[in-house]
């Protein structure tokens, strides 16, 4: 038997971890349409895994940017300004898509779902921009917490700066100290098959997908426009940054990011996952430590597709007319509340009452949309944080050239 087991953790070793998710997802499916009890107790798995990224995430954002820019050699480029501009353009090219798709493919509503009470949406664009600048200041200890990463990208910003006047041994410390929380997350990475094998059976086992049937023309053009933007828009941008096939590089962000993220539904808890693509990409670890959680907070295309779609859907229903600036104007302001969407699940979808008030809509009916979303969301939120978070590695291998050499594999 010790014969045996040391053979079965040889050849997994050998197997690359995304053939090993790709079992794992399929295990999943079986298990949840062969014994529906069992794959409900195994969603236990994925829970672990998930709450383990989330757990590293915040700590590793804090160390890693810390340390990258403690130990940052003066006149060396981080590419941090064009991935920003990627970011902000990509997020916008997203609303766009969005308005255009949902002319093309009007969709109408039943705005019969009673409205969740409880829901809170923010009231307008400076409430956003306010939160914005509440959470930039919170504490350091209530920011790693709660998981705000904008207070936690500030403070990490701000000891790195003031770590760069430290002695040299200091500074060697916390490079040290990054590299151990590294090693940890490449740990909690490698659990990501089991992981995936139990938010597949406890998903399919307690929701399964007949609860979408009446949605399935607002589901389509919310994936469609994201898969539009996957495969379509991004590798244009992408081409136009570098004069280069995008495909490669996009296909191995949608492979090696976006199936974790979609599973995972949470830009925040894949923030490990994309450090350790971007390492194996071969990227500056000073520019990717720092664009990656960026990345998490405001490059948000999926979030700017789901509030443009589900807005201009109830415009539809409810017969309002709709005139082109105004249109372009909702893909601004799309773009820019998308930039502010929470980074957990159905995060963008409480940002729909906003879009929703340049069109008169009130908030009772506007809540009814949000409503319909979560029932949607079983695939809509997975599609959107799977586009989210692989486009931030596209983005910074972009603006950060990878090597011409291919990425080792998983």
């Amino acid at each position: 038997m010790p014969g045996f087991l040391q053979r079965f953790f040889a050849l997994i070793m050998r197997t690359s971890l995304v053939s090993q998710i790709v079992v794992g997802l399929v295990a999943g499916v079986v298990l949840a349409l062969a014994w529906p009890a069992g794959a409900a107790s195994a969603g236990l798995l994925g829970s672990v895994f998930v709450s383990a990224l989330k757990a590293v995430a915040p700590v590793l954002v804090l160390v890693l940017v810390t340390a990258s820019i403690a130990n940052h050699a003066r006149g060396q480029r981080t590419h941090i300004r064009p991935i920003l501009v990627l970011y902000l353009f990509g997020t916008l090219a997203a609303a766009l898509v969005a308005v255009f798709a949902s002319f093309l493919f009007p969709t109408s509503l039943a705005l019969a779902v009673p409205a969740d009470t409880e829901l809170a949406p923010p009231e307008g664009i400076g409430e956003v921009l306010r939160t914005l600048l509440l959470q930039v200041v919170d504490n350091p200890v209530n920011a790693l917490v709660t998981g705000n990463f904008i207070g936690i990208l500030a403070w990490a910003i701000g000891l790195g700066l003031a770590f760069r006047h430290a002695s040299d041994a200091t500074r060697q410390v916390v490079g040290d100290l990054s590299a151990a929380i590294t090693r940890l997350v490449r740990a909690v990475i490698r659990l990501a098959p089991l992981g995936i094998f139990g938010l597949v059976a406890a998903t399919l086992a307690e929701t399964g997908l007949s609860a979408l049937a009446d949605y399935l023309r607002l589901l389509a053009v919310l994936v469609g426009c994201m898969l539009f933007m996957a495969l379509v828009a991004n590798p244009l941008i992408v081409f136009a940054k570098t004069r280069r096939n995008p495909y490669p590089l996009v296909f191995t962000c949608l492979r090696e990011s976006g199936i974790t993220a979609f599973f995972t539904r949470s830009s925040a808890a894949n923030i490990p996952v994309n450090m350790e693509l971007s390492r194996r990409l071969g990227l500056h670890e000073e520019t990717y430590s720092v664009s990656i959680p960026i990345g998490a907070t405001i490059n948000m295309a999926g979030a700017a597709i789901t509030i443009t779609v589900l807005t201009l859907a109830a415009v539809h229903t409810l017969g309002i007319a709709v005139d082109l600036p105004t249109a372009l104007l909702l893909s601004v302001v799309a773009a820019v509340a998308a930039c502010g969407a929470s980074g957990v699940p159905g995060g963008s979808l409480l940002l729909v009452p906003l879009a929703s008030g340049l069109f008169g809509i009130s908030t009772d009916i506007a809540m009814q949309v949000v409503a319909i979303g979560f029932i949607v969301g079983v695939v809509q939120d997975s599609a959107e944080t799977a586009l989210n978070s692989s486009t931030d590695v596209l983005f910074t291998a972009a603006a950060a050239p990878p090597p011409d050499a291919v990425p080792d594999p998983l």
